[in-house]
């Protein structure tokens, strides 16, 4: 029995806790969920290892409720252990910082590597059954091996083999009759699994933010019905609204913490900088006596389960001297010396930014027209990070992807569009923030900074920077869709409305 903050106190299968007591699991301990965030919000300090618990906790949850609910899906003992093994490893794979490595670090390192955290979590899962040998107290459970690991590593991981991608189902794990299964730990269908359950409730709470999406709710009303000879789970009709507050919550998490300004720039340059100059002299241990580096210990699970957020202390406290230039970087964020935020701004709508390799040399020639300010602005002092905000499913509106069921017959799987549940949801489901900071802690180099981002703006027909007016008075004006937009809006202000120009009646 575990007491869970977030759960309360949950009872865990024997098989699982095996799982938990092994120097793979344990390493969970020293990898922050939120990252950087941390850097940001001082109670943000939980760690991959209890969310992993709670993921297996909720995963359980939810596939012995459809066992209950549902006896002719035939759910057996077998698949409500898998199910819960794979919540429980689906992280395993994570590096220092969460997604700060494989989102961050490993693309700007090794830019040709196609790697991601699934990946790795799989073969984490398959180098921790081995090297604790826990094959013959799985067999004791009840799981046979050769079905079993197999549909453990899919749901974590998707289709084994590649190829199988393009079939019509593409599992070995379990057969067609029960693809459902897949839908609970990482559901690629829509988005909605019990990893986001745990970890909208578990960073909520350590970020001090309210969370308004109910799982406990939603896990009373969810049932499996059969769409296009496939079984897929699927809500009550009057629960997508419960669903859309679930993907705005998703979406207020990454405004508010997850992409914040501050834990970004932590983050996107000063740690994963950091890591980057430390990265050639750094030396991991792998099976062998191999030595790898940061960058490449994925390539090893031995060497994988010593990377954790403790690289951090190290290169802060080394005596190397190699590695004083790295060491250095950190020492600004424990002085909190970061580069300073200069402004966002957005694309046109219809644009999409996809590489910000020139956009560094393209401020700094974007010298104001008006005024310019007598300071020198380098090119590679200009950082840009480009943030892509959505529901989980890029341009798409996740809650097209979702099937229900009515009250009349709950057989019988629909879908519902937005215009049936309300006119204030979302138009869009899609955005592109592009912001930009600048290395320098001078004040008057900062302010010069900011109106070359203006300009900038305004070259490339970006939003005008919400603090555009006060950092540029002098710029702003000449930008006439800037002036007319807020015009527009002005007269609308005046024009009376609907409801003062005609009567009910009428």
């Amino acid at each position: 029995v575990f007491n869970d903050p977030i759960h309360g106190h949950i009872e865990i299968h024997p098989l699982l806790v095996r799982i938990i007591d092994t120097p793979q699991f344990q390493r969970l301990r020293y990898i922050k969920q939120l990252g950087g965030t941390y850097f940001v919000f001082p109670g943000a300090s939980h760690n991959r290892f209890e969310h992993s618990i709670g993921v297996g906790f909720l995963a359980g949850c939810l596939v012995r409720t459809l066992k209950e609910r549902q006896p002719e899906l035939d759910i057996t003992q077998r698949d409500i252990l898998c199910v819960e093994i794979a919540g429980l490893c689906h992280d395993l794979g994570h590096g220092p910082f969460s997604h700060m490595f494989d989102g961050r670090f490993i693309p700007l390192t090794r830019p040709d590597l196609k790697w991601k955290h699934e990946t790795a979590s799989v073969k984490m899962f398959e180098h921790l059954i081995s090297s604790n040998k826990l094959e013959e107290v799985m067999k004791s459970y009840g799981l046979v091996l050769e079905e079993d690991l197999v549909f453990i590593k899919e749901q974590i991981g998707g289709p084994v083999d590649e190829a199988a991608c393009e079939k019509s189902w593409p599992y070995h794990g379990r057969p067609k009759e029960k693809s459902f299964l897949y839908e609970i730990v990482a559901n690629k269908k829509n988005g909605i699994d019990v990893d986001k359950w745990d970890y909208f409730a578990r960073d909520c709470h350590h970020l001090g933010i309210p969370n308004n999406f109910d799982y406990k709710r939603l896990l009373m009303f969810t049932r499996v019905c059969e769409v296009e000879n496939q079984k897929h789970i699927c809500t009550r009709d009057k629960e997508v609204g419960n669903l859309y507050e679930m993907f705005h919550t998703r979406n207020s998490l990454h405004r508010r913490a997850y992409q914040h300004k501050t834990g970004n720039i932590i983050e996107l340059m000063q740690i994963t900088e950091a890591f980057q100059k430390a990265d050639k002299f750094f030396e991991i241990r792998g099976s062998g006596g191999k030595v790898y580096q940061i960058s490449t210990a994925m390539e090893d699970m031995e060497a994988y389960t010593k990377l954790t957020d403790s690289i951090y202390l190290e290169i802060l406290h080394s005596n190397r001297p190699e590695l004083e230039e790295a060491q250095e970087i950190l020492c600004k964020i424990e002085r909190r010396e970061l580069y300073k935020f200069l402004g966002e701004t957005q694309p046109e709508t219809k644009k999409e930014i996809l590489t910000v390799t020139s956009f560094g040399g393209s401020i700094a020639n974007s010298k104001p027209e008006k005024d310019p300010p007598d300071v020198e602005l380098k090119a590679e002092n200009f950082i840009v990070d480009v943030i892509n905000m959505d529901y989980g499913m890029k341009e798409q509106n996740p809650i097209d992807k979702v099937h229900f069921y009515c009250k009349a017959d709950p057989s019988k799987a629909v879908n519902i569009n937005k215009e049936q549940v309300s006119k204030f949801l979302p138009m869009t489901f899609k955005e592109q923030v592009i912001r930009v900071y600048y290395k320098s802690q001078d004040p008057r180099i900062i302010s010069a900074a900011k109106q070359y981002f203006v300009q900038w703006c305004m070259k490339n027909d970006f939003t005008k920077p919400q603090d555009g007016d006060v950092v540029a008075p002098h710029l702003t004006p000449m930008k006439r869709t800037w002036n007319n937009m807020r015009g527009e809006e002005h007269r609308r202000d005046l024009e009376p409305s609907c409801k003062q120009r005609l009567s009910f009646h009428k």
